[in-house]
């Protein structure tokens, strides 16, 4: 009796790997498209990137140290005019009034003789006969009880 003929498998040609027929590898960590309907991969211009990063973050914090700049500017400059209230306060308190300011009524300050004096008499409510040598400046007295020049 003979044999039932097995089907052959087949051998590997000589010098070539024994693979599988069929390989699929993981497509989704090639950095090449696998098939003809794949997504086109093109490499990128890592340069291009980097530039255009540091060109955004540049601008962007450029834009912020001119934000900041300005805030300091406007609280240098808000200093500068408290500042300038408080040394005028201080003349004014150092002036001559016979009366008790009240807050948000205007004043007059007047230099009479080398001396300041406050009034409630405005420059030209004094007619022919001026009271003081030298008209300074119309002053508001504030709810702080800081003066504001008004003239």
């Amino acid at each position: 009796m003979t044999e039932p003929e097995t089907p052959a498998t087949p051998q590997p040609e000589p010098n070539q790997p024994n693979l599988p027929e069929v390989v699929e590898p993981n497509t989704s960590a090639l950095t090449y498209g696998y098939d003809r309907g794949g997504a086109v991969i093109r490499p990128e211009d890592e340069g291009k990137h980097k530039g255009l990063a540091v060109r955004a973050m540049e601008e962007q914090t450029r834009m912020h140290m001119d934000q900041i700049y300005e805030q300091m500017r406007l609280l240098a400059e808000q200093a500068q005019n408290i500042q300038r209230r408080r040394e005028l306060s201080e003349r004014i308190y150092l002036a001559t009034m016979r009366f008790e300011p009240l807050i948000g009524r205007i004043y007059y300050l007047y230099n009479n003789n080398d001396k300041d004096v406050l009034s409630l008499i405005a420059p030209h409510e004094w007619g022919r006969s001026r009271g003081y040598d030298t008209y300074l400046a119309k002053l508001r007295l504030l709810a702080d009880h800081t003066w504001e020049v008004l003239d």
